[in-house]
């Protein structure tokens, strides 16, 4: 082969590197936040804030999909509300803070809840997760849902594992099988994420959407003979050491 057909050959498998590499979709990062309160009257508090401030403020800086979900029984010792919060990339949660510093109307709006008493705080606790999206499904999803929100049973799963060579086992798992099992079967997945900051490490997290009940029931009755296809399967073995599961619905000023 002369040089010069070599030197041809090798730009075009440049080009089609080059190609392959810039047709790859940019993974989301998602912020889970968890307030944690005690009373109705922070509830109150809060609720508020996220429906009349922080929401508002959230989609006039480009992020146009905040979910806000609450358990469907909740802890009374320790009541939480989560916030999903989608980003196109990690720096944005920088720019948002300094964009809802700036924004007035959010300052506004957000005065109950900001500049509340120490004596008189509208919760206990605030819990920041933050996620990097599977390759699999590197965008977030709206659920397409039928039921009216109250109605409706979220559920958001972890899964812990031993280790960080496990826990990426594991998104490989859902990667090259699980989620086109959950998306044959319509499982409408809002997310699916691995945990780089958070306080379960290392974890991977997921929330699946159904109508009710039964409706999520079924669901997992149809999952269980396609996920044993490959959950014997040598190379996935001990990959999860627990799975922490929480059914949510969605309040009713969220987005998602």
């Amino acid at each position: 082969m002369s040089s010069l057909n070599k030197i041809l050959l090798s730009t075009v498998a440049l080009i089609l590197l080059t190609t392959h590499v810039f047709a790859v979709k940019a993974v989301f990062y998602y912020q889970i936040k968890i307030y944690h309160f005690k009373t109705a009257a922070q509830e109150n508090t809060i609720d508020a804030y996220l429906k009349s401030a922080y929401l508002p403020a959230l989609h006039r800086s480009g992020i146009k999909d905040v979910g806000v979900f609450k358990p469907i029984l909740q802890d009374t010792s320790d009541r939480v509300i989560y916030v999903f919060i989608p980003l196109k990339k990690l720096i944005d949660l920088d720019k948002t803070q300094i964009s809802m510093s700036k924004d007035g109307a959010y300052v506004e709006s957000g005065k109950p809840y900001l500049e509340a008493p120490y004596n008189d705080a509208p919760y206990t606790r605030i819990e920041s997760i933050l996620l990097k999206a599977f390759a699999a499904m590197p965008e977030y999803a709206l659920p397409k849902l039928t039921t009216p929100k109250n109605e409706r049973v979220y559920e958001l799963r972890s899964y812990e594992a031993s280790t960080e060579d496990l826990s990426l086992n594991k998104i490989g798992m859902f990667n090259d099988y699980e989620v086109d099992i959950f998306s044959k079967l319509n499982f409408n997945a809002v997310f699916y994420g691995q945990v780089i900051s958070g306080s379960k490490m290392p974890n991977l997290m997921y929330l699946t959407t159904f109508n009710n009940k039964a409706d999520r029931d079924s669901h997992w009755a149809a999952f269980g003979p396609e996920y044993k296809k490959i959950s014997g399967l040598p190379q996935y073995q001990h990959n999860v050491s627990k799975n922490v599961t929480l059914f949510l619905y969605p309040a009713d000023y969220s987005d998602i």
